[in-house]
This record gives structure tokens, C-alpha cells and sequence, in this order.
């Protein structure tokens, strides 16, 4: 959404219902929420705990014109753009990681003038987020000030009240539907992550939707008796979806590491067929099954066992 629409979203966060009723739902009945022409936030961070099982169940619901944001977008954009799920864009980094390099598929898409691509600084969008979280129109930072995105953003300047100095205001942003993946939550949506929380409190508050998956479904008794570990109230949850493994082949703090090898074996496709190789990654593991279990199913016991090993090798001794 545009800066302009701020009383109108303003508006939308008011009259959302404030429910504490219970929030548990199935994935497909979870992500039936999403709208064609939304703009979904998605939480996590890259390759750490992305909502990956809610995003490829929004792949296969067939959702269009899309906008996604997100502060460090893996290929997940790369899918929805293969799938023609999405018209825009939205980060300040687009790609698994520097070792698999820039998106070939991003430069073919915008290039043709197919995508709107919307590049922000990382704060830049984390504050956007802040705003919307807020529910205040914009915010002042310094960020971007003397850079090129002063020129391609919504941004705007003003000179600060107090010293005189040249502030950067950056719009806040009020998604349609934020997309969370979480470690633990109980049935009435109160979710508890372990780890380094990204932005997602942020892009909870700040969306008029939102969609959590947890590894593991508490007893809301558990949470009330450590208050201080939910980080994203039940009351602007919408949907609560269980999916153990929800973000593999990413990561999920303390529990599973990244599976590095199959982000090898997807690139190396893609730069030995080019971009077509991404319509038979979502033939395979999005298209080609029904669910969740169906999916991780296409991995396998060992592999996902392994994956969780590591975790418990880089945590160390609890």
C-alpha cells in the first residue's frame, strides 16, 4: 500500500476485531485468507525461519497479482514470479545468499517489465514496517539519506525541528497479510520464537491478516506461565496452522539447519538449464503434492533427522 492510503489502512486496524477465541485452523483453511492483489509480508529473514510451508500453499491456491515484501527475500520470489503469482516486489536483498550469487530470474522479470521491483535499505523497510506496527503515517531515520534510493522510493526529507539537520521520512506499510513462522504457539494464536526475532512483532501489527504456523501447538496454560516470551499477541493472529518443519529447507533456530545442499542442487539447475529449471522446482514441490507432510515426505527421515542434528551441534550443550 502507498503512504496515501495511511487513514485508510488506519481505518482497517481499528475495525479488525480484537479476538481471543481460539485461532487453530488447517493450512489451506489458514492461507484461504490470502486475496488475489494482496500485499503479503513475509517474516523471518532469508533462509532463517521463513513461513515456507504457508508460502507454497498460497502457490498452489493459485494466488494472483501479488505483492511481496520482505527484508532479505530468498527464492521464494523467484517462485512466485515463475508461477506468475506476483506483480511487485519489495526488499533491500533478493537471492539465498552471496555464495549462490543475484537473481537471474529477477533481472529477466523486471528487465521485461514484467515485476515491479521496489529495492529499500534494510532499516529503511524495517521502519516501514515500524510505522505500520505503530500506526503513525511515516517515520524520520537517517537511513538512505545520500543514496540513490532517496531518488527510486516513496521517501521523502524534512529538515529535523530540533537541529536543523536534513531527515529521511520513510511511509509506513500496511500489508493485506503477514505470512509468520513461529517456534511454538498456543491455539489461541500467542506465538513464542526462539532466537533472533527478525522483524516479524513489526509486520504482525502492522498487517491486516495474519497467518502464523508453529512447530508445536502449547497448552495456552504454558504460556501464561512465561508471559514474557510471546512476542506476537494472539489478539492480531487470525490463523494459528501447526507444521513441524514448516520453514525447510530454512532454517529453524535450535531446531534445523538450513539444508545448504539443496539450495546447491537448485542454483546449479538453474545456471545449467536457465529459468525454466524453476517451473520444474514448483512441478516437484509445490504442484506435485497436496500438503505439508506430502512435501517434507519428498526429503525424507533422514534427511530432516540430519537437519535437526546440526541444529543440536551448532546450539551446543543447553
Amino acid at each position: 500500500m502507498k503512504s496515501a492510503d495511511f487513514v485508510e489502512a488506519r481505518r482497517r486496524l481499528e475495525a479488525k476485531p480484537q479476538s481471543t477465541g481460539e485461532k487453530l485452523t488447517t493450512l489451506s483453511q489458514a492461507v484461504e485468507k490470502v486475496r488475489d492483489g494482496d500485499h503479503i509480508a513475509i517474516g523471518g529473514c532469508l533462509f532463517s525461519r521463513s513461513p515456507w510451508a504457508a508460502l507454497l500453499e498460497v502457490l498452489r491456491q493459485q494466488r494472483r497479482g501479488l505483492t511481496l515484501s520482505r527484508n532479505l527475500m530468498c527464492y521464494e520470489g523467484e517462485l512466485f514470479m515463475a508461477a506468475k503469482a506476483v506483480d511487485g516486489l519489495m526488499t533491500s536483498w533478493f537471492d539465498i545468499a552471496l555464495p549462490w550469487g543475484l537473481s537471474i530470474k529477477l533481472r529477466e522479470e523486471v528487465e521485461g517489465g514484467r515485476i515491479r521491483f521496489e529495492e529499500w535499505s534494510h532499516l529503511g523497510l524495517g521502519l516501514r514496517y515500524r510505522g505500520g506496527a505503530m500506526g503513525v503515517p511515516f517515520l524520520p531515520t537517517l537511513t538512505m539519506l545520500g543514496s540513490d534510493l532517496m531518488d527510486v522510493t516513496d521517501t521523502k526529507t524534512m529538515e529535523c525541528p530540533f537541529t536543523g539537520e536534513t531527515l529521511c521520512l520513510v511511509p509506513s506499510l500496511f500489508p493485506e497479510v503477514a505470512l509468520i513462522h513461529v517456534h511454538r504457539a498456543d491455539r489461541f494464536g500467542n506465538c513464542q520464537i526462539d532466537g533472533y526475532p527478525h522483524m516479524d512483532t513489526d509486520i504482525a501489527k502492522a498487517a491486516a491478516t495474519v497467518i502464523v504456523t508453529a512447530e508445536e501447538i502449547i497448552d495456552e496454560e504454558e504460556v501464561r506461565n512465561r508471559p514474557d516470551r510471546t512476542v506476537i499477541p494472539g489478539l492480531v493472529v487470525d490463523a494459528v496452522v501447526e507444521a513441524p518443519y514448516g520453514s525447510f529447507p530454512h532454517e529453524c533456530y535450535g531446531l534445523y539447519e538450513a539444508d545448504f545442499a539443496h539450495f546447491e542442487a537448485y542454483t546449479d539447475a538453474v545456471k545449467a538449464r536457465g529459468t525454466g529449471a524453476i517451473d520444474d522446482y514448483l512441478d516437484r514441490y509445490v504442484y506435485g503434492v497436496s500438503s505439508h507432510k506430502e512435501y517434507l515426505a519428498l526429503f525424507g527421515e533422514e534427511a530432516l533427522a540430519r537437519q535437526r542434528r546440526c541444529a543440536e551441534e551448532l546450539l551446543g550443550p543447553r
